[in-house]
């Protein structure tokens, strides 16, 4: 089938994942058309797959070349074909790059005979190079007249690409590639065919270079830690373990990279931070992915309080750079509603305890038994109640009665004790420690503590820790003695932070699922 025509295949014969890529005998019409087409080009001597293409021009860049005049430069750019018209003698067709779209015009005079019945096998997904001056057409339209074409990359696939109308003087798109899940898993696809998709992963690379070049201006040390780690530590999560053959050891992929980068400050690297992947073997759902984008950020002689405000700027510098990545784009819950939060004076602080409590009708969460926290958790929904420790019913509960419920920018503060075995008890009251997290619409933006610094206060927690894990807990820690060791030749105070980035990122561009945020999501096998 060619370009000229889509339309012509029968029901579903675009679906992008029709056929296998195997043998002829497994694809669809509209794929063994294709291969059809490929044939012809190869019979007329035709290159199919290019090697290079010199671009002078994006198609952005060709409307700003010509003005009210007819006429303008030679040009040369490249994309992929998305739309064509075929009249006779003569061929409209747009060629879209990542920076929008460019008429183009093939005359067969200009072209030759051969080359003008080349192009009649092109389709649409096409990636082709033109040479040719511009020009405006009768409605206004800037064009490239052909001169020259190149094939660089025969789509043997079609693109799922939708239908564009004019409705009310408004472009509105009807997109063929509507389902998410299939979206994710084809992420290539979505990208080709969705400039807006394109549009969100810009910005989140914009994010992530605001948020090194705040850290870097205020003088943090980008750094690198195993991802591969004989234990793993910094958080409460379940790992990936794996087995390496000369060593003959286990092996833990990362579920944090707290402790390794307070090792750097027991070393006197003051400031560190670490953006990287962390893994943690968990389900799946909306703001949950087993493979995460995680910032950790470590500065000696600061306390969680310090931080807070080092998180308020560090987030207002991210959210500024999705609102100009994004332009118009920009929802008005995400990095605007940010600054406004922060125009107002900074995120209101509530209390763990007294939140809980009061959303319980308590008067103090930590008096309950463990019967009481199994009941109430049981009430609220939790799974497995029977199985859960002491700590994670309680954090369960937070989740459920306290964590839902915050819709703007807030900080949470002062954690019981029992649920933050890296954090400083809270100066006045050691049954808490000083620990804050950022949530906005029911979602943990960043965690950070004043850090415990006491290697026996530390060595408690953590063989308290492994009385857990002793008795089913998965997500508790080990006993960490080298980290222990560190601790031993004196870190100084140190404040750190770490703020999933995938969930900022969703939060600022007004993203719902955690897999729109993500190139490459974690999915089961089709």
């Amino acid at each position: 089938m060619s370009a000229r025509d889509p339309s012509a295949a029968p029901p579903g014969a675009e679906d992008p994942d029709g056929g296998a890529a195997a043998g002829t005998g497994d694809l669809n019409f509209v794929m063994r058309a294709r291969r059809a087409s490929l044939d012809a080009l190869t019979e007329r001597g035709f290159q199919a797959f290019g090697y290079s293409f010199v671009r002078t021009h994006t198609a952005h860049e060709c409307a700003a070349l010509i003005g009210e005049g007819e006429e303008g430069p030679d040009v040369a750019v490249a994309g992929r074909i998305v739309s064509w018209r075929g009249h006779g003698k003569t061929v409209f067709a747009h060629l879209g790059d990542p920076s929008g779209r460019i008429q183009l015009y093939f005359r067969k005079d200009t072209l030759g005979d051969a080359l003008f019945g080349a192009i009649q096998h092109f389709d649409l997904g096409d990636v082709i190079g033109v040479r040719g001056p511009l020009f405006r057409t009768r409605t206004g339209e800037v064009t490239v007249r052909v001169e020259t074409v190149e094939l660089l990359a025969k789509a043997l696939r079609p693109l799922p690409f939708g239908k564009e109308e004019v409705v009310d003087g408004k472009t509105v798109r009807h997109s063929a590639f509507a389902d998410s899940e299939m979206r994710s898993r084809q992420r290539y696809a979505d990208l080709a065919v969705h400039a807006e998709v394109r549009a969100l992963f810009v910005a989140r690379s914009a994010m992530i270079r605001a948020i090194r070049a705040f850290l870097d201006g205020r003088g943090y040390l980008e750094v690198e830690t195993p991802v591969l780690q004989p234990l793993y530590g910094g958080a409460l999560a379940r790992p990936f373990v794996t087995h390496h053959n000369a060593l003959d050891m286990p092996l833990f992929l990362r579920i944090a990279d707290e402790l390794y980068l307070k090792r750097l400050v027991v070393g006197g690297l003051e400031r560190v931070y670490e953006i990287g992947h962390d893994f943690r073997n968990e389900g799946v759902d909306r703001t949950h992915n087993p493979e995460f984008t995680m910032l950790e950020f470590y500065q000696a002689y600061a306390d969680y309080v310090d931080m807070m405000g080092v998180v308020e700027a560090l987030v207002a510098a991210a959210a500024a750079a999705v609102r100009g990545a994004l332009g118009e784009s920009d929802p008005r819950d995400g990095a605007a509603a940010y600054d406004d939060a922060l125009q107002e004076g900074g995120f209101p602080r509530i209390e763990w305890v007294p939140a809980l409590s009061a959303a319980l009708g308590v008067p103090d969460v930590l008096d309950l038994s463990d019967a009481a926290l199994r009941a109430a958790a049981g009430k609220a929904g939790v799974a497995s109640v029977a199985t859960l420790s002491r700590p994670k019913l309680l954090d369960e509960l937070f989740q459920a009665h306290v964590e839902a419920a915050i819709e703007r920018p807030t900080f949470v503060v002062d954690y019981p004790i029992e649920i933050s075995p890296l954090a400083k008890p809270k100066r006045g009251n050691p049954a808490l420690t000083e620990r804050f997290e950022l949530f906005a619409r029911g979602r943990e933006l960043a965690n950070a503590f004043s850090e415990l610094n006491d290697p026996i206060d530390q060595r408690q927690r953590f063989e308290a820790q492994a009385r857990l894990k002793a008795a089913g807990d998965e997500e508790a820690v080990m006993v960490d003695e080298d980290y222990l060791r560190a601790l031993e030749y004196g870190m100084p105070p140190t404040g750190g932070v770490g703020i999933g980035l995938d969930r900022l990122f969703m939060y600022l561009a007004g993203i719902q699922h955690i897999r729109d945020a993500i190139l490459f999501p974690t999915m089961r096998p089709e």
